[in-house]
């Protein structure tokens, strides 16, 4: 027997005779950033890769809260909502619940998503709600001119903080998972050929996935991760996940990461004490050596890891929710909506 999902699915299929292309998803609007934003590489990247992938237009939607990255919907030649602040998940929940059949997607930032919209950030991560989440991070609130995040770094001088940054910083990924997270993963505005990959594949997965883009913001926080992409640094600051491969980096993969216990730790392959056989090999399907790896992000000493830190299959709400519907309904007997309110105890005011 087919669930309700499958059933709309076939109905909506991803799929059509037409080959899109990415002006095909362009709404036609002026795009309104900051010259050099990150958020430019983001959107062409977003648009290129559901080229790709297919989905026709009119099968997308895309929500957003407040924030710079959250004019993203009015650049997309799809659906969209521009929603309220933090509230993009709960908005998107409610569609896709409403709409199975649609490819949802939530852009929020680090301010937008974290701080005021925390709460909703861990919640559809736990449900495992068929969204897809694309979260700029550029460690600072950029729309409204330069107040440190719940990402910014400490010690940093900002409009907010002119003696510098107590907090300490939340680490997206390690929240994500802590939250129940079946797709988590990072990317970065600079990198397009890393970020149509992450793209792609969290489109691809069954449930919630996250996406952490790095975005650089040219006026209020130009640079802060320069580190993992000039080229002068990027090698040895940076290393990338792939399943099933051990974790090299360096300009000539001449270090790696093993694990001391549970703590990670560099090894240099060069002088012979160690060999790839001694380096940790990364499995995506892995939840703790998952924590481990988001880890390193709060370590200056080691690189800061980009790619998928887990994939893992599990039912998706919405197909529970269906499911458990139709149970209650087989239970109970087919119940109109107006038998429905005049059932249990009722009065009439005269």
């Amino acid at each position: 027997m087919k669930t309700r999902v499958q059933e709309l699915i076939e109905a909506y299929p991803f799929t059509s005779e037409k080959k899109f292309t990415p002006k095909d998803y362009h709404s036609g609007e002026d795009v309104r950033w900051c010259p050099g934003c990150g958020d430019y590489s983001i959107l062409a990247q977003t648009q290129r890769i559901l080229s790709e992938l297919g989905i026709p237009p009119h099968q997308i939607v895309f929500v957003s809260g407040i924030g710079c990255s959250s004019r993203f919907p009015y650049y997309m030649g799809t659906y969209g909502f521009h929603s309220i602040h933090g509230r993009a998940p709960a908005i998107a929940s409610g569609l896709k619940l409403a709409r199975p059949d649609l490819s949802v997607w939530v852009i929020t930032g680090d301010g937008d998503g974290l701080s005021i919209g925390g709460n909703h950030y861990i919640h559809v991560l736990r449900r495992n709600i068929d969204l897809n989440i694309l979260l700029f991070n550029n460690q600072i609130y950029a729309l409204t001119k330069g107040q440190y995040s719940p990402t910014t770094e400490r010690g940093k001088i900002t409009k907010s903080s002119p003696d510098g940054v107590i907090d300490y910083p939340f680490n997206p990924i390690a929240l994500a998972l802590g939250a129940g997270g079946t797709f988590v993963a990072r990317s970065i505005d600079r990198d397009q050929q890393h970020l149509q990959l992450m793209m792609k594949r969290a489109a691809q997965h069954k449930g919630t996935s996250l996406i952490e883009i790095y975005q650089n913001c040219v006026v209020f926080n130009d640079g802060v991760f320069s580190l993992f992409t000039e080229k002068e640094t990027k090698d040895d600051s940076t290393i990338f996940l792939e399943h099933g491969k051990p974790l090299l980096f360096g300009k000539n993969m001449e270090k790696g990461i093993r694990l001391d216990g549970l703590t990670p730790e560099v090894v240099s392959l060069k002088d012979g004490k160690y060999s790839v056989s001694d380096i940790t090999v990364y499995n995506d399907q892995d939840a703790s050596l998952a924590f481990i790896i988001a880890s390193m992000s709060n370590n200056s000493a080691l690189p800061r890891p980009f790619g998928v830190f887990l994939d893992v299959p599990r039912p998706t709400y919405e197909e529970e929710l269906i499911s458990h519907i139709a149970e209650a309904q087989k239970k109970s007997g087919a119940i109109d909506f107006q038998s429905l309110l005049n059932s249990g105890d009722t009065w009439t005011i005269e």
